[in-house]
């Protein structure tokens, strides 16, 4: 399971974007994953760098959130732009991946990311509700390089 096209099926991949649609119902916030081989450079750093790759520093909030998996590295990261960072604690990330591990654990790796995606958007919207007017100003598609 090392492959980028082996790592989920269409139909996981559907929902997972699902997932995305359905977190964003009630925040600003802007998520999206990225799914590549594997990477040179440490998982935060590469998943910075594909953050800027995907223009997400432009959302209007800066507050976009990128789910980064290295699937050969079998590493992943979460990115949240400055306005996230700004506001919430260092911590903020830590339980969304603790409980991402815990799936991924048990060779779970949509449901992971699924509940690493209901979470974020549980706790984006206690910092960027919805509100009326709000636009998608990302593609909710799952990205791979």
């Amino acid at each position: 399971m090392s492959k980028v096209e082996d790592f989920l099926s269409k139909e996981e991949e559907l929902e997972i974007v699902e997932a995305i649609r359905v977190s964003e119902k009630n925040t600003s916030g802007e998520i999206r994953v990225h799914i590549e081989q594997s990477s040179s450079k440490a998982p935060f750093d590469r998943a910075l760098e594909v953050f800027h790759e995907l223009k997400m520093h432009e959302t209007s909030l800066k507050n976009g959130v990128l789910f980064y998996f290295a699937v050969a590295d079998k590493t992943f990261a979460i990115c949240g732009d400055k306005g996230i960072n700004d506001v919430v604690t260092t911590d903020f990330w830590d339980c969304t991946k603790d409980a991402m591990i815990v799936q991924f654990k048990s060779g779970k790796f949509k449901q992971g990311i699924v509940d690493g995606i209901l979470n974020a958007g549980e706790q984006l919207k206690k910092y960027f509700p919805w509100s009326e007017g709000d636009t998608n100003e990302l593609s909710n598609e799952i990205s791979k390089g």
